[in-house]
C-alpha cells in the first residue's frame, strides 16, 4: 500500500498590502491632479472676477471690526499708488517673474545676522496670499504660496496682480483695498491721491493694524517721506513700466 503524502497548502502571495499601497497612491495622484484643475479654474475665474472676499478678510468678522472694502479699477486708481507700492515693497516688479532672487537672498542673509526678520516677498508672492491663502509662515503655505505665485504670473500678468493687490491689501484694522483705506483716512477715493497720501498709505501696509495712515509719525512718518521720494524714481525709470 503506497504512503499517503499530504501536500501543505500554498501560501497566498502577499497581494493585499500591495493593492491598498496602489489604491492609495491612485487616490493621491488623483487628489493632486484635482487640486491642481480647481486651482487653475479658480485662478482664472479671478482674472476676470474680483475676489469675493479673502481668509485674511473672514479673519476679521470674529472680531467685530467688520470688513471695509470698494473694488477700484486700476485704470481709476491714481498712478502714484502703484508707484508707491513698488517704491515701497517691489522695485524690480515689472522685471522678475514673481520672485525676486536677489531680494530674497539679501533678506536670508540679513535674517541669519539676527535682529529684526526681514521677508523678501514680492508683490506678485504678497498677492498670491492674501488672495488665496492665509496669513503666518510655515514651510507648507510658503510652497502653496510659490505655486499660486507662478500660476498668477502666468495666467494674470502685472497688470492684473497689481490690481487685485491694490484691492485687497489691508490698509488698516477691519480695512481693505485702496479705496477703503484713502476714504478712511483722507475722506476722498482713489482716483486722486497726493504722492504724499499714497506714500502714507504704503507705509502702513507691512503692519496696517498698528500704523496710522493719517499724520504719521515716528518710523512710519519718516519711512512714508522716504516712499514719497521714491515715486519720483519709479516715474522717471519707468519702474511702473508694465503697467501702461
Amino acid at each position: 500500500m503506497a504512503a499517503r503524502t499530504t501536500q501543505r497548502p500554498r501560501p497566498k502571495p502577499a497581494t493585499a498590502p500591495r493593492g491598498v499601497g496602489r489604491r492609495l497612491i491612485g487616490w493621491a495622484i488623483k487628489a493632486l491632479l484635482g487640486f491642481i484643475v480647481l486651482s487653475v479654474l479658480w485662478v482664472l475665474l479671478l482674472r476676470f472676477v474680483p475676489p469675493p472676499i479673502t481668509l485674511t478678510m473672514l479673519g476679521d468678522v470674529p472680531t467685530g471690526h467688520g470688513v471695509t472694502k470698494s473694488w477700484r479699477g486700476l485704470s481709476s486708481i491714481d498712478p502714484d499708488m502703484p508707484r508707491a507700492v513698488i517704491a515701497a515693497e517691489d522695485s524690480r516688479f515689472c522685471g522678475h517673474n514673481g520672485f525676486d532672487y536677489a531680494a530674497i537672498a539679501n533678506a536670508a542673509r540679513r535674517n541669519a545676522q539676527g535682529g529684526r526678520i526681514r521677508g523678501g516677498s514680492t508683490i506678485s508672492q504678497q498677492t498670491a496670499k492674501n488672495v488665496f491663502l492665509w496669513q503666518g509662515g510655515g514651510y507648507f503655505r510658503k510652497a502653496m504660496e510659490a505655486y499660486f505665485t507662478v500660476l498668477i504670473e502666468a495666467l494674470w500678468g502685472k497688470r492684473r496682480i497689481m490690481e487685485v493687490y491694490l484691492n485687497v491689501a489691508e490698509t488698516g484694522i477691519g480695512t481693505y483695498g485702496i479705496e477703503a483705506g484713502a476714504q478712511r483716512y483722507f475722506k476722498h477715493g482713489a482716483t486722486k491721491l497726493s504722492g504724499r497720501e499714497a506714500a502714507q498709505i504704503a507705509a502702513v501696509l507691512p503692519l496696517p493694524k498698528k500704523r496710522a495712515g493719517i499724520a504719521p509719525t515716528g518710523f512710519t512718518g519718516r519711512y512714508a517721506r522716504t516712499i514719497e521720494r521714491r515715486i519720483a524714481i519709479v516715474r522717471r525709470e519707468r519702474l511702473d513700466r508694465c503697467l501702461n
